[in-house]
Formats: structure tokens, C-alpha cells, sequence
């Protein structure tokens, strides 16, 4: 049958509309080649080295070693003739930081006899309230104390969610209030609810602190359980009874948090004859509500405070359509590391190579990459060293808080944290691709270097999302991805990668032997970069900025981030 001429017209318009998007497919492929060919092993190996060595003493931010690192990467960018993108002019965007060092007391009284509970054993608590004057250079540092009497509340996990149909607070004024709340969200418990497994930022500790706060509680404890924490008591101890660092900003009306160990929360509560296990049964359901215990906290928690600034570093790469140029991509890392710690084997330094010497050399190589190819996405690229992820992601904040464009111009964030440095593989994975429309976008570039996409099931049931650079700026609504490695390692047994990890984190992972070993190679960060280099082109060159998807919980901060 021969054709019509008007279905001749059809084909011919289809044809039409095609071409262009194809020919632009065809550009950008021939970019990325172009970018990824000029990625050099040397260009990895040469910061990498310098960044681990000992003379920057474990890249502590405010430190010696860390101011160090900032003037390297700083000329590093100048060297390669980017453009300066932090405070007045410079590659240095300040972040001012405080440190508070806690101590703390609690009793409950409302019980047969009043009970103390005994700090780091039974509880742990730090201030949220951080001073808001800097003092002068070279200050001493100060000891402030806070104490409060109020109500214990049992509030459930603590999440108000809409889009899950889910609220533990049903409307009860918690002004002034005490909250006990439970970790993680109830997807862990039931997983037909919220993402069944993988954890929501709901069920993060952070998001329980700033709901609270928002409700003008005063204080909080998390309850401890091994079985739905991914980390034991002993981490708790560690982690929340040294220094606590936070960024100079105002307050919010939560005074206090800390954790509690479930053996304490049970038998805090039992002494109103209350039982924490029902409890708990009775705040996986979503007709729970607040529970008053009847029992009266008194707290006191002290601070030991010093102030200290450290800083981003930031740098741009203009792009090449007037129209889009303002927008950026940004690619980053964090750059500080946890300084000079306890001996082990008689070495005191913690060098972080792989965490995360690795992640600011693979983002130097891309830099340079693309300034010696001279190829330019219609947007703008902006390299970012962050500080400060190691205290809590506090550079990432400060980024986030105060972008050097405004925040709905940035159009994504691609995070380098913990690079590979094992050796090739057939496959490569990310943490986020589940949130936005990047996660198509990492899987076509995946799939142009020859790699398969794999998920690490371990990175969602504990929310490694919100755990890294990328997360401050998805909490502002703009979509991010994290970089991961693969699995199935060229030359290797199937179980070689578990068993490295598990070796890395028992052995290395903030301690004194995360150096560069004789073994290690940059082939797999190469790799990792030049899937990095698709997507940053993907990206730049896209008529659209990545969405959210439908079922992120971060989709209202995306449209309140783009005005709508």
C-alpha cells in the first residue's frame, strides 16, 4: 500500500522533531568522550597523595592541617583558571563554627522515688542552643549551663508526614514539653507503610529534633535500641558526649537533646506503670497519640564552648549559554577529615585517603578535565570542597543556607565522597537515585561507560542518603546524588568487594590506617569520574532542572525552592 501524502507529512514532521534532539544526544556524547579521554590517573594520584599525607596532620576542620587543605584546593582552582565563587571575590566561602563540649544530669521525680539517671551509661544529652556572638581572635573558651524542668511526653516516632497519612501528634500542644521518641520511621516495622525498608529523612534523628523544635518542645530523648539503630550504645557515647560542633545561626526554641538507652526509657516509664513495649506496638499504628507519662524530668546540661571558623572552598566553571549560565551544577566533595586522634599501632593521624582525599582528587581531575578540553555545558559547573562534613555535614549547610546563587538556580548536586580505589568493576551504584529524576539520568550514563547499575540495599535500610554532602541541599529541594562504587570487580571473586568493605570499616574508616595502601589504583575513580563527567553534561545541558519524584519526601522543598 502506498503511503498518503498526509501520512507522508506526519512522517516527515516526526522526522523533523527528532533530528534536532538526536544531533544534541550526538554533541553531548561527543563531549563526554571528549571530557572523559582527558581524565588522568596523575591528575588523581598527585592530590590524593598530597591530601593524605601526614604533614596536614588528619585534615581536621579548624585545625592547622585544615587550613592547609583550604589554600591547596583553593590553588588548585586558581591554577587551573577557574573563577573565584566564595566570600568577596575569593575561592573561600567562611563558615563560622562553634564547639561545645557537654556534660549533663537528669532525674525523673513522678514515680514512687525520684530516679537519676546516670550520664553515658543510662543517657547522654548536649545543648542546642549555641551562642550567638563571636568573641575575638584567640578568646578563651567559655562554660555556659542550661537546666529545665518539664513534662515527659511519649510522642511516638516523633514524625508528622502528610503524604503518608501519618501524625504522632494529633494536634496537642507540646509547648514547653519533653518528648521520649522512638528511631527510624514505621516503614522498619511495617513495610507496607511509608518506603518499607529504605529509611525516610523521617526517620533520621535530625528530622525528630527539627519537628520538635517546630513545635516549641524544649528538650528530647531518643530512645536506643540495637535492633532498630544502625549503630550500638557505645557509638552513641562516642559520638554525642565529645566535642559537638554547629554552625553560628540563631536558635530555635528546643533547648536540649540526648539519647536514652531502652532499658532506661523502660524503666523510667515503668515507674508510672507504664510499659515501653506497648508503647512502642501502640506508636506503629497510625491512630497513636501523645501520651503524657505523668512523670517530671529535671535537667542540667553544660557546655564547654570554643569558637573556631573553617571553610568551603568554591569555584566556577562558566557555561557556555548566556540564557542558562547563572544555573549551576555542582560537583563536590568534603575535604576535612578527623585530625589527630588515640594511637593505634603508634600512629595518631588520621589521614583519610579514601574518606576523603579520594572524592577531592576525582573532582580536581574533572575540573581539569574539562578546562583543558574546553568544553562547556549550557550551564554553569561549580566545584565545591565542603568542611566540616565529619561534624555533621555543617559546610554543606552553610553552602546550602547561603549559596553563592541563589538556590533555585542550583540545578543539582553530584557528591564525591569515598571514591574507589580497589580497582575496575562491571558495575557502579548511587545513593539517591530513587528521589529524582537523576536517577534515569545516572542510569543512561552508567550505561554509556559500560556499566550496570546495582543498588546497595545496606546504604537505604540506613540511610546513607542523609548522611552525606548532598543531603543539606535536598532538604532545600535541590535533587542530588552520591556517588557510589560497584560490586563486581574485575579479577575478583564475587564476595572480594563485601569483604573489603567489611575490612575498610573494621579496620580504616576514621581511624589512623585509612592511608594510601601499595595495592590501591585510581582506575575505578576514573571510572566514577567519567560517569560523573555524563551526568554533569546531562545535567548542564538539559532544557529542564531534575525533579523530584512524586513520592520524595523532599518534593515541597523542590517546588518552595523553584517559587511554585
Amino acid at each position: 500500500m502506498t503511503p498518503s501524502p498526509a501520512r507522508h507529512l506526519v512522517l516527515l514532521a516526526a522526522l523533523a522533531a527528532i533530528a534536532p534532539l538526536a544531533l544534541e544526544a550526538q554533541q553531548q556524547g561527543t563531549q563526554a568522550a571528549r571530557v572523559g579521554a582527558a581524565l588522568r590517573a596523575d591528575q588523581v594520584w598527585g592530590p590524593l597523595r598530597f591530601l593524605s599525607d601526614d604533614l596536614l596532620e588528619g585534615r581536621a576542620s579548624s585545625s592547622r592541617g585544615g587550613d592547609l587543605s583550604i589554600q591547596y584546593i583553593a590553588s588548585q582552582f586558581m591554577a587551573l583558571g577557574l573563577e573565584p565563587a566564595g566570600d568577596s571575590g575569593t575561592y573561600v566561602q567562611r563558615v563560622p563554627i562553634v564547639t561545645l563540649t557537654p556534660t549533663a544530669t537528669l532525674q525523673a521525680s513522678g514515680g514512687p522515688a525520684p530516679r537519676t539517671l546516670r550520664f553515658r551509661d543510662d543517657f547522654v544529652a548536649w545543648s542546642e542552643q549555641v551562642p550567638t556572638q563571636e568573641p575575638n581572635p584567640g578568646a578563651r573558651p567559655e562554660f555556659t549551663s542550661q537546666e529545665q524542668t518539664g513534662d515527659l511526653v511519649f510522642a511516638g516516632f516523633g514524625i508528622s508526614a502528610p503524604e503518608w497519612q501519618w501524625d504522632d501528634f494529633k494536634g496537642v500542644d507540646l509547648t514547653g514539653k519533653i518528648l521520649m521518641v522512638l528511631v527510624n520511621d514505621p516503614g522498619l516495622r511495617d513495610t507496607t507503610i511509608f518506603r518499607g525498608r529504605t529509611l525516610t529523612y523521617y526517620g533520621r534523628w535530625t528530622y525528630k529534633l527539627e519537628e520538635a523544635a517546630r513545635r516549641g518542645v524544649r528538650g528530647v530523648l531518643l530512645v536506643h535500641n540495637d535492633t532498630m539503630a544502625t549503630y550500638g550504645w557505645q557509638t552513641v557515647v562516642n559520638s554525642w558526649t565529645g566535642d559537638q560542633v554547629r554552625l553560628l545561626k540563631p536558635n530555635t526554641p528546643l533547648q536540649w537533646a540526648g539519647w536514652i538507652t531502652q532499658a532506661a526509657a523502660a524503666d523510667l516509664l515503668r515507674d508510672r506503670g507504664l510499659d515501653l513495649s506497648q508503647l512502642m506496638a501502640a506508636a506503629a499504628r497510625r491512630d497513636f497519640r501523645p501520651v503524657n507519662t505523668g512523670l517530671t524530668l529535671s535537667v542540667s546540661v553544660g557546655s564547654t564552648v570554643r569558637r573556631a571558623p573553617t571553610a568551603n572552598v568554591v569555584a566556577r566553571l562558566s557555561g557556555a549559554d548566556p540564557a542558562l549560565r547563572d544555573e549551576v551544577v555542582v560537583i563536590g566533595g568534603h575535604w576535612d577529615h578527623h585530625g589527630i586522634g588515640r594511637p593505634v599501632n603508634g600512629d595518631s593521624i588520621m589521614n583519610g585517603a579514601l574518606d576523603n582525599a579520594s572524592g577531592i582528587a576525582t573532582m580536581l581531575a574533572i575540573a581539569d578535565a574539562f578546562v583543558r578540553t574546553g568544553v562547556r555545558p549550557r550551564r554553569s559547573l561549580l566545584f565545591v570542597a565542603f568542611t566540616a562534613e565529619e561534624k555533621g555535614l555543617l559546610g554543606s549547610q552553610a553552602f546550602a543556607e547561603n549559596p553563592p546563587v541563589p538556590i533555585g538556580g542550583v540545578a543539582a548536586i553530584l557528591n564525591l565522597d569515598g571514591m574507589n580505589l580497589y580497582g575496575l568493576t562491571r558495575d557502579i551504584s548511587t545513593v539517591g537515585a530513587d528521589q529524582s529524576s537523576l536517577g534515569r539520568d545516572f542510569q543512561r550514563a552508567a550505561r554509556a561507560e559500560g556499566l550496570r547499575v546495582t543498588v546497595n540495599a545496606d546504604a537505604l535500610r540506613s540511610g546513607s542518603f542523609f548522611r552525606s554532602d548532598h543531603f543539606p541541599l535536598a532538604r532545600v529541594g535541590v535533587p542530588g546524588l552520591s556517588i557510589g562504587g560497584g560490586d563486581d570487580f574485575v579479577g575478583r571473586p564475587p564476595e572480594w568487594a563485601r569483604s573489603q568493605r567489611e575490612e575498610y570499616n573494621r579496620l580504616r574508616y576514621h581511624q589512623p590506617d585509612d592511608e594510601i595502601l601499595p595495592w590501591y589504583t585510581v582506575d575505578g575513580a576514573l571510572q566514577q569520574a567519567r560517569v560523573v563527567v555524563r551526568l554533569a553534561l546531562a545535567i548542564g545541558n538539559a532544557a529542564e532542572q531534575p525533579t523530584w519524584n512524586p513520592t520524595s519526601e523532599f518534593r515541597a522543598a523542590g517546588a518552595r525552592r523553584l517559587g511554585r
